[in-house]
């Protein structure tokens, strides 16, 4: 009985000691968390989609109170909206940044690149990458499979079953990233949204030589280098084969697009051109003036 005791109070005051070290070691590494992390916390909108860089809304919130400020971190997800509640808590003033869109960079649809080959293996366009160089032999374009729709938190991303490409939802897209990382050829880049919503871009990466990339898709850029040329703004620049616009530098003139000659360069949201508009009244100048010989010779026979 009596070593059942000393057992028991033996075990007992290691267990004692074990605690009162315990409690120091806690006291000496004990981290005070800022309750402002809390604060921005709540206000940030809670996707965890990493588009700014960090682990997730809780990492970005300690650094912005870690930082005190928000010079170079942002909130893609939140906007405008949510960088004015977190620079009221930080005390500062929000960073002024241009709303941006996800673009898709291919211009492979059913139609301009024509399948060559099936694939029918595992649907991830990462995997799908690492073992050939797609069904239309682009070893640039689009795969179709949907990592990028897949990666979509916010339900922005789409593929389309007619063209096979990826569309984006502008309404819905927050420029968070996502998809950009997702996909394996990079295809999928983030652009400024632009002045009314409008964008003139090159749809192609492929940097295979003109007539190469014409052998995979009939829409591919070929390098000619005329879009650079006619561009008034120096926006253009072509390196390896491909051209890219600059949408820092574009000024939405849209001289390049009707340069194109394989029609790679796209331009959205941009109202139709009044060209469309004056065609009835330059056909009626030219059939006017197609008549005017006819009524001179009427006239020449009537006088003689």
């Amino acid at each position: 009985m009596t070593e059942i005791w000393s057992a028991v109070l033996v075990l007992s005051i290691t267990g004692a000691i074990f605690a009162v070290v315990l409690y120091f070691v806690a006291q000496k590494f004990k981290v005070v968390e800022d309750p402002l992390i809390d604060e921005v916390a709540e206000v940030l909108p809670g996707a965890n989609c990493g588009g700014c860089g960090k682990a997730g809304c809780r990492a970005m919130a300690e650094a912005f109170v870690k930082q005190g400020n928000m010079d170079g971190l942002s909130c893609p997800a939140g906007g405008a909206e949510v960088a004015k509640k977190v620079a009221a808590l930080l005390g500062c003033t929000p960073e002024e940044k241009e709303p941006q869109v996800a673009v898709v960079r291919c211009n492979g649809t059913c139609t301009n690149a024509k399948a060559k080959t099936h694939y029918d293996g595992m649907q991830d366009c990462t995997f799908a990458n690492s073992l050939y160089t797609g069904e239309s032999g682009c070893a640039f374009g689009c795969l179709g499979l949907g990592n990028c729709a897949k990666a979509c938190q916010f339900d922005a991303l789409a593929m389309d079953p007619e063209t096979g490409l990826p569309v984006v939802d502008e309404e819905k897209c927050v420029a968070c990233g996502a998809c950009v990382k997702a996909c394996p050829r990079g295809i999928i880049e983030l652009r400024n949204k632009g002045m009314k919503n409008r964008r003139v871009y090159v749809a192609c990466r492929n940097k295979e030589k003109g007539g190469e990339a014409k052998k995979s898709c009939s829409a591919a850029c070929i390098g000619c280098g005329k879009c650079a040329k006619t561009c008034p703004f120096g926006a253009i620049t072509v390196e390896n084969n491909v051209a890219y616009i600059d949408f820092n530098v574009c000024k939405l003139c849209r001289k390049c697009v009707s340069e194109c000659p394989t029609g790679a360069i796209h331009a959205v949201n941009f109202p139709p051109k009044p060209a469309a508009a004056s065609q009835p009244a330059q056909a009626a100048q030219q059939e006017q003036a197609a008549q005017q010989p006819v009524a001179q010779k009427a006239e020449q026979s009537a006088n003689a």
